[in-house]
């Protein structure tokens, strides 16, 4: 059974270090892309100028690329010790669904769409906040007692 044991976590973790690998890559050329997108739109005619739906294009890329670091560091975390840090995954989330709200085209949505978002919007809010607050009420108990 110790053996089985050994060879899942073994197994587990290189799965895990080739996750991190290709997200790095992802990042990376996303990165690199971005970069690309930038300088060849600013240096179009106007030059210096960007259009309302260039800087929605961008903005939605940088969020993508923020979210893809938020993941590198959940799973840079639980590599560290192996407990999946919560915050970390809302974090992940209010980040993905402020890109989805940055992109959207509002006018195309029907209301009730709008009023899920902003009850998504405001559950991973407080659910981030009880979290938070969970984890600073642990932290100081355990220095009292400590």
């Amino acid at each position: 059974m110790k053996l089985v044991k050994e060879v899942l976590h073994t197994f587990t973790r290189g799965i895990i270090l080739c996750l991190i690998a290709m997200m790095m890559l992802a990042v990376l050329l996303s990165t690199i892309e971005l970069f690309i997108i930038l300088v060849a739109e600013f240096l179009k005619p106007p030059k210096y100028l960007l259009g309302i739906d260039n800087l929605l294009e961008i903005f939605g890329f940088f969020m993508m690329i923020l979210i893809g670091l938020e993941l590198l560091e959940s799973i840079r975390a639980y590599l560290s010790d192996e407990s999946l840090h919560v915050e970390v995954v809302f974090l992940v989330a209010m980040i993905a669904i402020a890109r989805k709200v940055i992109i959207l085209e509002i006018k195309d949505l029907e209301p009730l769409v709008l009023i899920g978002i902003a009850s998504i919007i405001l559950a991973l809010s407080l659910g981030y906040y009880f979290v938070k607050k969970a984890i600073h009420l642990n932290k100081v108990s355990k220095g009292t007692q400590g």
